[in-house]
């Protein structure tokens, strides 16, 4: 059964075949000056993790078959243990495998650019942003990508009004797209001290982080650009110069920052590369609405539409209201664990198309 499942996910002579003839066209002397080198060596990059993918699936079936001949010959408790343990990471590893196929929209494979913004709701909405935030820190650990954060606007009583941040890893936008939506929360308010039960609502938007070459324009009246004096972490010139930048981008009323990187000019490019990025998926998803409409359809973006519920009061739930995913688990969503919301969302989009 391991070995049919791991030979449907990996074509492992296509992929050495296609990954030999990008090779080759690497040995072009013109090839380093052209402009497709760097899309060809990104290609050979996961070609060669995918060969890696299979020579991880075969050392697990090999190691499954032996413990096989193993508890054939002697039922032991430890041995089972440990066959079911080496079988269920081999599941999850192909179930991974089946998701990378199911990204192969435009930008899927790009780093993404995730904004958390507060609802309306006081402190309650505002220590639920941050609560996101450390959702998604914690996904991005797990998952062994590089997560930046730029710009965070925090409160002077609890929790933050918004955060920007930068996560850098192959297909992280094609996973993070999932998250895109009014995220809701029902919890016992922390700060209600007659412990009364609040609902509380947060944004999450993605956009994935575009290359120089992909046009944008954005024209210098429309912005406006505000500086100020960074308020975290950022080493010996945080607080001491008017270093973070905020660009309002004045037709749209999208606001974007950065105050991580040192200097002043830095964060303005990287403000500008954000605010690109959300242009540019702002008119994709208009472009999106644009065809729902023509084809008799109608989606509402309210608070009331939210994607997600995490109840944690007076029963604990998880629940996508787009694919109806679910899980009792809502600690363990809350520490990043949400890759199985994230593959529900990419069968039902598929299913949908």
């Amino acid at each position: 059964m391991y070995e049919k499942t791991c030979r449907t996910v990996f074509d492992l002579e296509s992929i050495v075949r296609q990954k030999e003839r990008l090779e080759v066209r690497t040995t072009d002397p013109g090839f380093w000056k052209s402009d497709e080198s760097r899309e060809v060596t990104r290609e050979i990059s996961r070609l060669q993790r995918s060969l890696d993918g299979w020579n991880e699936v075969e050392r697990m079936y090999g190691d499954l078959a032996a413990l096989d001949e193993l508890l054939a010959e002697d039922d032991d408790a430890e041995l089972q243990r440990e066959f079911d343990r080496t079988a269920e990471k081999l599941r999850r590893f192909a179930e991974k495998e089946q998701m990378l196929i199911l990204l192969s929209e435009e930008h899927d494979a790009e780093n993404a650019i995730l904004t958390i913004h507060a609802g309306s709701g006081g402190l309650d909405s505002q220590d639920w942003a941050e609560m996101l935030l450390r959702l998604y820190l914690r996904w991005i650990e797990r998952e062994g990508f590089s997560g930046k954060v730029l710009d965070v606007l925090q409160d002077e009583e609890a929790g933050i009004k918004s955060a920007t941040v930068l996560i850098e890893g192959e297909y992280a936008y094609g996973y993070l797209k999932s998250e895109k939506g009014v995220h809701r929360l029902v919890r016992i308010s922390p700060f209600d001290a007659a412990r009364r039960r609040h609902t509380s609502f947060a944004s999450v938007d993605v956009a994935p982080e575009l290359e120089d070459d992909v046009s944008i324009e954005i024209r210098p009246e429309d912005i406006r650009m505000d500086t100020f004096r960074a308020s975290g972490a950022g080493g010996q010139y945080v607080n001491r110069t008017d270093s973070a930048v905020r660009i309002t981008h004045i037709p749209t009323g999208i606001v974007v920052g950065c105050q991580n990187e040192r200097s002043q000019h830095m964060n303005r490019q990287v403000a500008m590369k954000i605010l690109r990025s959300r242009l540019y998926e702002r008119a994709m998803q208009e472009r999106r609405e644009e065809l729902l409409t023509l084809q008799g359809e109608k989606k509402e973006v309210t608070w009331g539409s939210q994607i997600r519920s995490y109840v944690l009061h007076p029963y604990t739930i998880v629940k996508d209201h787009r694919t109806g995913h679910e899980t009792g688990n809502a600690q363990a969503v809350l520490d990043g664990d949400i890759d199985d919301f994230i593959m529900s969302f990419l069968r039902w989009k598929l299913m949908r198309h």
